[in-house]
């Protein structure tokens, strides 16, 4: 039994730092402003599609999020950090001008093919 333990023991370090040299931010979680996050952001895609992100419950650095852009919705539990939060597949990020950029990867149902899509969101 204990060479399966070894065996878990120096894979787990091994993985570990491959994981490590992955790390975009080296900042720590923060407390965010709740009041600059929560509420319904409205934007438009560069094809014309609407979405909204409801942004509700921040606490801390954490918050929930709701996703609508024509048929799609999506809800999930996200963390804050560095002023942005990712979610499904997008990246919500604060401006400086208290507005949002919202950055997602759009998906042609017909051709498979992807897309990067940026856009900007206002609360309200």
């Amino acid at each position: 039994m204990s060479d399966i333990y070894s065996i878990l023991q120096s894979n787990y370090v091994t993985a570990g730092s491959n994981i490590a040299g992955l790390a975009t931010s080296n900042t720590p979680y923060v407390a965010v402003d709740a009041k600059s996050y929560e509420g319904t952001w409205s934007g438009a895609y560069a094809n014309g599609a609407k979405y909204t992100v409801q942004i509700t419950n921040v606490v801390g650095f954490r918050a929930k999020v709701r996703y609508q852009s024509g048929s799609t919705l999506k809800y999930q539990d996200v963390l804050i950090k560095d002023n942005s939060f990712k979610f499904g597949d997008s990246k919500f990020t604060l401006t400086s001008d208290g507005n949002a950029q919202l950055k997602t990867v759009l998906t042609n149902a017909a051709t498979g093919a992807q897309s990067l899509e940026t856009s900007y969101a206002t609360l309200g």
